[in-house]
């Protein structure tokens, strides 16, 4: 953390003279006042968080009989939901559709829906700082009610759309949606059409949500004295979180504090080929080596390549390099054919940059195996080589 030093004398600064009444204004007491910085932290969902969804759109007839009795039509809907997670929703619905009817010797259709469903949705209260916090698809099912005409019937509905924030506080969201509503076939009944209804309906839906909760952070500390007539500002010593690539998160938890991260990955960059974890780097592609030999093939180096330019961004870690073989051979032979394979790793990427110190290799032989050595495809698997991650410092300066 990076101190911020402001001498008394340095900021003396008269703010303007104050004419005082009074012989006694320098006993004044002092005011604290908060410097507050412009960023602040998004708060999480909360459980019970209520938001409300009204939707509407035209409505279409997809199967017969209805497609042929009745044109474009329209439907609206009311849904009251609680958040469960930040991902998750539950609560009741109520809808409307009318289909006008495609003569005049019809009646129009119409069906009246309740149900009680659920929605699954990108949570609203990502970072600012997230280029795509604005956009949060979401998909629903209810389960339904029907009363179409005298009939009592059962259906169901799936949705599916994406909500866009009209505000800052992200209290208003609107955006297009598709629904498919399904009402099942009942028993047959005289002068009645019982048969399943299938529809489409298209259009918009708006959310009210409680809004994202936000928490301001406090920077620095302000001391306003009264001083006989003059007003002057101390600032205090304070300490400050630095932020050298100015990613959002501070360098003392940022493990790539000098490259832009992502705060899932602890700061660091997205790879393509490596994922890095508390305690491991994963290769999401093999190492090929020459059958009984340490020979790297040439299709193994972008994916080293990678882990060179991970282990340069995160400069606190140091790295177990392990080699595993299957149970195939003797145990002297995969032994020692394990522990070349680390060793090869371990110079490829000490050719490439990364300091020796940093770097340990070790070989298993057989005896740590991911999965059966019995088939063959187990035998492939448990052929590799493993990445034990270690940080031991966040950042050297601090």
């Amino acid at each position: 953390m990076r101190l911020i030093f402001i001498r008394h004398a340095a900021v003396s600064v008269v703010l303007g003279a104050v004419l005082s009444s009074s012989a006694h204004a320098a006993d004044a007491d002092a005011a604290n006042v908060a410097i507050v910085d412009d960023r602040n932290v998004v708060l999480p969902t909360r459980p019970g968080d209520f938001v409300l969804k009204l939707d509407g759109g035209v409505a279409f007839a997809l199967t017969d009989p209805q497609a042929s009795r009745f044109d474009v039509g329209g439907a609206v809907n009311a849904k009251a939901l609680w958040a469960i997670t930040p991902f998750l929703d539950v609560g009741p619905s109520i809808g409307f559709l009318t289909l006008p009817a495609a003569d005049d010797d019809r009646a129009a259709g119409t069906a009246l829906t309740l149900g009680a469903g659920v929605q699954l949705k990108r949570p609203h209260d990502n970072p600012d700082n997230d280029p795509f916090f604005n956009i949060a698809p979401f998909l629903d099912v209810d389960a339904l009610y029907v009363r179409t005409g005298e009939l009592n019937r059962a259906g169901f509905d799936v949705g599916i759309g994406a909500l866009i924030p009209l505000d800052d506080n992200r209290v208003f969201w609107l955006g297009p949606f598709a629904r498919y509503q399904h009402i099942l076939q009942q028993p047959a009944r005289d002068g009645y059409d019982n048969t399943d209804a299938k529809t489409l309906i298209v259009g918009l839906t708006l959310e009210l949500s409680p809004g994202v909760r936000r928490e301001p952070i406090v920077v620095a500390a302000a001391d306003t004295a009264v001083v006989e007539k003059e007003t002057i500002t101390v600032v205090k010593e304070v300490a400050v979180c630095a932020d050298a690539d100015a990613d959002g998160i501070p360098d003392v938890v940022d493990r790539c504090a000098d490259v832009k991260g992502n705060p899932d990955d602890y700061g660091c960059p997205s790879y393509a080929r490596v994922v890095v974890g508390p305690n491991k780097l994963e290769l999401k592609e093999k190492l090929y080596f020459a059958r009984n030999s340490a020979e790297l093939h040439a299709e193994s180096t972008p994916v080293l390549d990678e882990v060179v330019q991970a282990l340069k961004d995160h400069k606190g870690a140091k790295v177990v390099v392990e080699g595993h073989t299957s149970s195939e051979g003797t145990e002297a032979h995969n032994q020692a054919l394990s522990e070349a394979r680390a060793r090869t790793v371990r110079s490829y990427l000490i050719a490439h940059g990364i300091a020796e110190d940093r770097l340990v290799s070790k070989g298993f032989a057989s005896s740590t195996p991911l999965t059966t050595n019995d088939t063959a495809a187990g035998r492939e698997n448990n052929r590799r080589v493993e990445f034990v991650v270690d940080f031991l410092i966040v950042k050297e300066s601090n």
